[in-house]
């Protein structure tokens, strides 16, 4: 693999992340033009926006005949959603999840992460399998829409902090439909372009290093992809905005599953073939992570500091057993039998502490909502 392709792969991640803040900020302001509220532009405009980049290589993954970066990119989003960016949030500040999160968020996660294990079981997301997927994503976006509350003054001026605009705010000349217009189509364009130099990279990276376009795909294409999830979070984190940090990724993993799979199986010629080995260790894994995060959510309604170690010490794990596997290393036995003997009973007996800790501590008994 040559200099250039490296270049173009490092400057295709770029474009990714610019052009999915160019489309969020774009479709924003058209939004507050039209008036529509800042909750619904949050629920459907940002939660596009910042999975574009999924949507962008999984689509172009697909059309290459490149199934397993198409589906490992979004696995791997997802376990990386949860482990690695709720994980480096909680270190950041503890996060408070809401009732509304653990109610309904969570569990249709962990029903589209299972839904998404059934229509895999016979080893393709076939055409009819993307409409399903598809069907759900647009239930579920009318659902949110018709459910979400009504606009605050926190929830506007949040949204003008966000994106420089307040819904039905009537906008300076700088701000003509025509800017609007052309961030989006110039943040499509980005995304298009560097979808394109992303996965020609990460197929020179895949024959360089010996590993399957798979491990590639659920290992850096998805960590790239998923930066604008990784920025919003943390910012979110940091400006203690902790609904946002948390309701991004969850939201995210909802929209990668329906929304992204969905399409990338409709416009890939005989849909998406599931290899064995995601479907026997990385989609259920991804099941049990979603899983797992309901009855801890819900015994603390927050992610501790604690949490978020384990969170991180969970991925670090994950990546390490890709990169074993992948290169037939012969330490492999020795790292799965001490997971399986000594890390994971520990991990589990912390977990089970942590939930105990949580439910006894004032913020689990309250509403979800600490200072």
């Amino acid at each position: 693999m040559d200099l250039i392709t490296i270049i173009l792969f490092i400057i295709g991640l770029v474009l990714l992340v610019v052009g999915a803040e160019l489309l969020v900020r774009g479709a924003a302001k058209l939004a507050s033009r039209l008036g529509i509220s800042a909750l619904v532009v949050g629920l459907t405009v940002v939660a596009f926006g910042t999975s574009s980049p999924e949507l962008a290589v999984s689509i172009q993954a697909g059309l290459a005949g490149q199934a397993d970066i198409a589906l490992g990119n979004v696995v791997g989003s997802n376990i990386f959603n949860v482990l690695f960016i709720l994980g480096v949030a909680a270190l950041i500040v503890p996060l408070t999840i809401s009732h509304q999160i653990v109610r309904l968020e969570i569990p249709i996660m962990m029903a589209v992460s299972m839904l998404l294990l059934v229509v895999a079981f016979d080893g393709k997301v076939s055409v009819f399998d993307g409409l399903i997927l598809f069907a759900g994503v647009v239930a579920y976006t009318v659902f949110a829409i018709k459910s979400s509350p009504a606009d605050t003054p926190a929830t506007e001026e949040q949204y003008e902090n966000e994106y420089g605009v307040k819904p039905g705010q009537r906008l300076s000349i700088l701000d003509k439909l025509a800017v609007q217009l052309a961030l989006i189509v110039g943040g499509l364009t980005l995304l298009v372009v560097g979808s394109n130099w992303l996965v020609d990279g990460a197929v020179a990276f895949a024959q360089l290093l010996g590993v399957s376009e798979l491990v590639i795909g659920l290992t850096i294409v998805a960590a790239g992809t998923s930066l604008p999830e990784v920025a919003t979070s943390v910012i979110a984190a940091i400006r203690k905005e902790r609904d946002i940090a948390v309701g991004n990724v969850i939201g995210s993993c909802i929209f990668n599953i329906l929304c992204i799979l969905g399409l990338a199986s409709l416009v890939t010629p005989g849909g998406l073939s599931v290899s064995p080995q995601i479907l026997a260790f990385d989609i259920p894994l991804m099941v049990a992570v979603s899983i797992a995060c309901l009855p801890l959510f819900a015994f603390s309604h927050q992610i501790t500091r604690a949490n978020g170690a384990l969170f991180l010490a969970a991925y670090v794990s994950y990546v390490a057993y890709q990169i074993l596997m992948a290169t037939s290393h012969p330490s492999l036995p020795v790292f799965v039998q001490t997971m399986q003997g000594i890390i994971l009973p520990i991990a589990v007996a912390a977990l089970i502490a942590i939930m105990v800790v949580g439910k006894n501590h004032p913020a689990g008994r309250g509403n979800g909502s600490t200072a």
